[in-house]
């Protein structure tokens, strides 16, 4: 236990010796001025995922929620932090667009293929009850000789899918969307490779964001 604080004072230790000093103005900003996020991402509590990082957004630019399964329940079903976050993001701070992030090798998402896993764990059981819908979509869609491993991507992409349609049922997303002043979508990263696929409202195919390679400019042929 004391090893873990230990490693994580460390981390706080270069923090301060390292990365603070390099950006000391725009913590002294962002400590000073109120937060205007530009856009909320509701993605998955796993460890390995950092929305900041996978964006290159730096202090103030995302207001982020995160919880097992990247879930937003529908409104009224279980209000709690999630919709006080969702209700927040848009009615205070504005913010322009909300995504919905899942990713791949979901623990959430194993969860709901194997269920007997949660038996031990009442309230995760409980809380994937916002993805059943996803599953039951999932299942109906799926070969009769379909891998393991293409069910569980299905099933990933089906339930952000699922969230975003969740999302749409809070009156302050409702309002905003319909005053066009918010837009939604649903991203799936994988971890593996640093992928990012992403699905505008409205559509169910995840597109890869392509990343620009520069083409080198070749000089002029030599004369001879």
């Amino acid at each position: 236990m004391e090893d873990v604080l230990d490693q994580l004072k460390d981390g706080i230790r270069r923090f301060r010796s390292d990365v603070y000093p390099l950006q000391a103005e725009t913590f002294r900003v962002a400590a000073s001025t109120p937060q205007r996020p530009r856009a909320l991402i509701v993605t998955c509590a796993d460890s390995r995922i950092d929305p900041e990082l996978i964006t290159s957004s730096g202090t103030g630019d995302l207001f982020v929620t995160r919880n097992i399964g990247n879930l937003v329940p529908a409104y009224g079903e279980m209000l709690g932090g999630v919709s006080a976050v969702v209700e927040y993001a848009v009615s205070a701070l504005k913010v322009k667009h909300i995504v919905i992030c899942g990713h791949t090798d979901c623990g959430a998402m194993k969860a709901l293929l194997n269920p007997e896993g949660m038996e031990s764990m009442p309230t995760v059981k409980s809380w994937m009850r916002n993805a059943a819908a996803a599953l039951s979509v999932a299942s109906s869609l799926a070969e009769h000789d379909e891998r393991p491993s293409t069910l569980a991507r299905r099933l990933t992409e089906e339930n952000v899918l699922l969230q975003m349609q969740h999302l749409r049922t809070h009156p302050s997303v409702a309002g905003a969307m319909a005053r066009e002043e918010l837009t939604i979508s649903g991203w799936i990263y994988d971890i593996g490779t640093g992928e990012v696929r992403i699905c505008d409202d409205g559509g169910r195919v995840f597109t890869p964001v392509e990343v620009e390679v520069e083409v080198p400019v070749h000089a002029e042929g030599r004369r001879g």
